[in-house]
């Protein structure tokens, strides 16, 4: 193979064969399914999430189940509390899963913990790692719903999550954000600054509809579409170089030109799982192929054209994305003007 079309990479500590990562979705159920990711070409895969929610709600049914047995004495030998239906639970199967994974795969496999709020159930990222995962991804899903509560508490509270992960594994740990905080490159130097290994750029908020007939609320979940990639592509131009985590593009990666793209923008990985829940997992090798043809083309190495077109290091950040809004606003008077 020559040299330039050569696609390992490094992504926040882990070797990867290519650069083009399975994020967390429903592609990885099952130890076939992520050998088949495998196969196709992704350079790691993203487990499923595990929520704070599931989490919490075992924790509970476990807390109620020993109160239901408080009573009972050491003698009684012949009795046994009656077991749940899912001996192991939802924690149990995914650990399972995640160790038969780390097994079969000669990819990283990443876990994925998604929770909003401190606490105890951050300590299964321990177990994750005991059960083999490569790394861990934790997903803050927070809509701050308090109207009281300030952007700064809202920081706070991601570095207390992430505080808490690091505490209790010796893997890296990647922290996927949203883009809604008041000054996300702060956010992202903080995380950065609190030993976060990798910043994935960026979490979608389920955001609900109103259907005007039944006149009610619909929610829903639709596969991300290539135009939201645009906002990914943008904060990643600005952190290249400037932050010491690595960084991953998400959200919008449909074609090669999606990977392309958020590669010259400056991601050290791009994720995708809408594109591959439509086209199948064997797409991946499609999107791989043609960055491989794209470099070859433009005989760039993959490290040549990480960054590509990043914000320059030495040009103020502000300064430098209010002349391309001038610039692109030009334009569009220019076209669209009477």
């Amino acid at each position: 193979m020559p040299a330039e079309t050569e696609l390992s990479t490094d992504y926040m500590g882990l070797r990867l064969p290519s650069p083009l990562v399975a994020s967390a979705g429903p592609l990885s159920q099952s130890v076939d399914q992520m050998k088949e990711l495998e196969e196709s070409g992704v350079g790691a895969i993203v487990m499923f999430s595990l929520f704070e929610e599931q989490l919490r709600h075992e924790e509970a049914r476990l807390v109620e189940a020993a109160e239901e047995h408080a009573d009972s004495f050491a003698e009684a030998l012949s009795f046994f509390p009656t077991p749940p239906s899912n001996e192991l639970g939802e924690t149990g199967n995914y650990l399972s899963l995640l160790e038969r994974g780390a097994n079969a795969l000669s990819v990283p496999l990443i876990a994925s913990l998604n929770g909003a709020r401190s606490g105890g159930w951050t300590t299964t990222a321990r177990r994750m790692q005991d059960a083999g995962a490569a790394a861990i991804e934790l997903n803050v899903y927070f809509v701050p719903g308090d109207l009281s509560m300030s952007g700064a508490e809202v920081e706070e509270r991601h570095l207390e999550i992430l505080q808490a992960v690091k505490d209790v594994v010796s893997v890296p740990v990647a922290v996927k954000l949203s883009p809604y905080f008041s000054n996300l490159g702060r956010m992202a130097g903080g995380l950065d600054e609190a030993g976060a290994d990798a910043l994935v750029l960026f979490n979608r908020f389920l955001q609900p509809d109103i259907d005007i007939h039944r006149k009610g609320v619909v929610s829903g979940f639709e596969l991300s579409r290539p135009d939201e990639g645009r906002l990914p592509r943008t904060w990643l131009a600005v952190l290249h170089g400037r932050v010491g985590a690595s960084l991953a593009a998400t959200s919008g990666v449909e074609t090669s030109a999606d990977v392309i793209k958020a590669l010259l923008a400056g991601a050290d990985v791009v994720m995708t799982t809408s594109a591959l829940i439509r086209h199948g997992a064997g797409y991946a090798a499609e999107l791989v192929d043609g960055l491989r043809r794209y470099l070859g083309r433009n005989r760039l190495s993959l490290a040549r054209a990480r960054g590509m077109l990043a914000v320059p290091s030495d040009a103020p950040i502000d300064e430098y994305e209010r002349s391309g809004y001038v610039s692109a606003l030009e334009k569009a008077k220019r076209r669209y003007g009477v």
